[in-house]
């Protein structure tokens, strides 16, 4: 089979969604399953919406013959076969028509979307041998020959095949056949005699360059969409193996390694899936040498795997390249680059090209920039990780391992951290307080990451220790907003800050002039509701007394058995913000089955559109609707609803205490 001819160059550019049509009335569009099926489909649908278009008398649609529906026809179902078996995905069909203008005839635009841009337009060179002489395989050469142009347009996601069909003019829809028709006909069944007969197979050199000169664009920016935004290098080196393979390789190996330590071979792919484990031994015993500095990423020569050299006594590739290379065994080029970011060495990727002498110089300049990907996808994945790791210690260190049980009253907790590579600003704590009273808090820190752990691991700690001190709930919040104030706060951001800058990533930039202007003092406030309780005995009434203070956070809510719900604080001043402030508590009785639930503004801010969920006292009437239920029962339903509020994530953290007096 050969490779692929190329696609003529149009102005057009495919519109996909029925939304970018220009006249919906000569447009017609479907989503198909992806399944055999499928093509079938396809070709009643077009058929149909020619129909459909003749009918309404369009101008574009006196053009139509049957030479026009047939091509139609053939085209959409190749592509249509092609996104099936290639994809494995729903397909997308849109056809519309664009009317003739000075410069270009009336024309039929076919467009085929598949949702795996991962898997590309197939274009084998020559065939397999297992599929050579097969009479499969040549779809892309039937759109190129009975269309105008075509294309390929990658998008996030999305993968779209398009073709044009050239509607010469108005053509008399009978029986009779104009003049020239005998003419017409022997020259389409030329062009079909030349569509199904065998291509010469062209040499890899052809090939490459003919791929490079048409796809190396579009290849380069697949990767990167498809490299970007993974955090798992692991990942990422399999990544980079399949795209490689088999485009511009038989086959890919990738060493990453960590400073001090040995390489260790993340992964390996063969076009062949029978070969992968064969290869894989032999590339686990003869690693990559170590490559000259003065490669700096570039392509150095090696040896192909199993050869004891570059022609080795059993030449090259005789385990495992050599039976699927079709130039026999020692036929082949291997080369290795170095993974390199920010002047420090990832790993090395090595690959193969079976009957070659050497990689071509225009292959091996295209692989450079994908390994440049490749490797700042890995630094950037390893960053991640750091970070990642650095969050979850102080995540463990700055929550409380267990809460404290309370005498008589139930407890529950939800908590959910916005993303796991940062370390949230939502905290809470239950602990005990001055003798026969217990303290329990949440908060919420400005902003995330470390500053805000910094100030998250300063701010528990200061409350036990004021609350054990036996200072009243107000006196408590007055303390904790002047300790915030202090300048000891800010030093202790700033030295956060600067231990962060200073452990980047390998290759990251080191701390310099911008680094300490970032890492300069900046205002930390953070809104807290605080409160005691204290059970009460038979004598007293029973129950647990309560005293509460909020400074700027979600008021708490009480609901009672009844099913009304009342706020339990009146909402102060955010701690951090104004010096010398007075904070003023209040105090009520939980009596048995009444529930006191606290929130952070990731609940009462939840978003859908331009609505948040506590519009219109939204908290107070979701847990009016928890009567009855256990403090569990009350923290799962709140949970419940906020998460059914958007269709979206939510984009803050979310942390939830529910205190019930039993």
């Amino acid at each position: 089979m050969g490779s692929i001819p190329r696609q003529r160059k149009t102005t057009y550019r495919p519109s996909h969604l029925p939304a970018g049509l220009p006249d919906p009335q000569s447009a017609a569009w479907t989503s198909l399953p992806g399944n055999p099926l499928a093509p079938a489909a396809a070709r009643r649908f077009v058929r149909a919406a020619l129909a459909e278009w003749t009918g309404l008398g369009l101008p574009a649609a006196e053009g139509f013959t049957d030479r026009v529906a047939d091509d139609a026809v053939i085209l959409v179902n190749e592509l249509v076969t092609n996104a099936v078996v290639h994809a494995g995905t729903n397909v997308e069909l849109v056809c519309h028509l664009e009317e003739a203008t000075e410069a270009d005839p009336a024309a039929l635009v076919v467009e085929v979307s598949d949702h795996h841009p991962a898997r590309v337009v197939r274009n084998e060179p020559g065939g397999s041998p297992a599929t050579r002489g097969q009479e499969f395989g040549r779809g892309l050469h039937l759109v190129a020959a009975l269309s105008a142009c075509w294309g390929v347009t990658y998008r996030t996601g999305l993968k779209t095949v398009w073709a044009r069909i050239a509607i010469e003019g108005a053509l008399p829809a009978v029986s009779a056949a104009p003049p020239d028709s005998a003419e017409q006909a022997l020259q389409r069944g030329l062009r079909a005699a030349e569509i199904l007969a065998p291509v010469p197979r062209r040499t890899a050199r052809e090939y490459d360059s003919d791929w490079i000169n048409r796809g190396a664009l579009s290849f380069l920016a697949e990767a990167s969409d498809l490299l970007t935004g993974q955090f798992d290098e692991e990942m990422i080196a399999a990544l980079a193996a399949q795209l490689l393979v088999p485009r511009l390789a038989d086959w890919c190996a990738v060493w990453l390694e960590e400073e001090g330590a040995a390489p260790r071979l993340s992964r390996v792919w063969h076009q062949r899936e029978s070969s992968i484990e064969e290869l894989r031994r032999h590339v686990e015993k003869e690693p990559p040498p170590a490559l000259p500095q003065s490669a700096r990423g570039g392509p150095v020569p090696v040896p192909w795997p199993g050869a004891s050299g570059p022609q080795g006594a059993d030449g090259p590739g005789r385990a495992d390249g050599a039976d699927a290379c079709e130039g026999g065994p020692g036929d082949g080029a291997a080369v290795a680059y170095r993974l390199i970011a920010g002047g420090r060495g990832l790993g090395t990727l090595m690959l193969g090209r079976a009957a070659l002498e050497r990689m071509p110089d225009e292959v091996t300049g295209l692989i450079e920039d994908f390994v440049r990907r490749v490797a700042l996808a890995v630094a950037a994945a390893r960053q991640y990780t750091r970070q990642a790791t650095i969050s979850n210690v102080l995540q463990r260190a700055l929550l409380p391992g267990q809460m404290a049980d309370i005498p008589g009253v139930e407890k529950a907790l939800v908590y959910e951290p916005r993303g796991q590579g940062v370390a949230g600003g939502d905290f809470y704590d239950v602990f005990p307080g001055a003798k026969g009273s217990w303290s329990f808090s949440l908060g919420d820190v400005q902003g995330n990451g470390p500053e805000a752990a910094v100030v998250t691991g300063l701010v528990r700690p200061w409350l036990r220790l004021l609350a054990r001190e036996g200072r009243a709930v107000g006196e408590v919040l007055g303390r904790l907003n002047g300790l915030l104030l202090d300048d000891a706060v800010e030093a202790a951001e700033a030295t956060a800050r600067m231990a962060v800058v200073s452990a980047g990533a390998p290759g990251g930039p080191p701390a310099g002039p911008l680094a300490l202007r970032d890492a300069a003092p900046q205002p930390r406030f953070l809104s807290l509701l605080y409160g005691e309780l204290v059970p009460l005995a038979p004598e007293d009434g029973g129950g647990v007394r309560c005293t509460l203070a909020c400074a700027g956070h979600p008021l708490p809510l009480v609901l009672r058995p009844d099913g009304s719900v009342r706020p339990a604080a009146a909402s102060q001043v955010l701690l951090g913000v104004v010096d010398d402030v007075t904070y003023e508590s209040e105090t009520f009785v939980l009596q048995a089955g009444d529930t006191l639930l606290c929130v952070t503004d990731g609940v009462t801010e939840r978003r859908s559109g331009r609505r948040m969920f506590d519009d219109a006292d939204g908290l107070a009437a979701a847990l009016g609707r928890c009567v009855g239920l256990t403090a569990q029962g009350v923290a799962e339903r709140i949970m419940r609803e906020v998460h059914a509020f958007s269709p979206t994530p939510p984009d803050d953290d979310v942390a939830l205490l529910v205190l019930q007096a039993t």
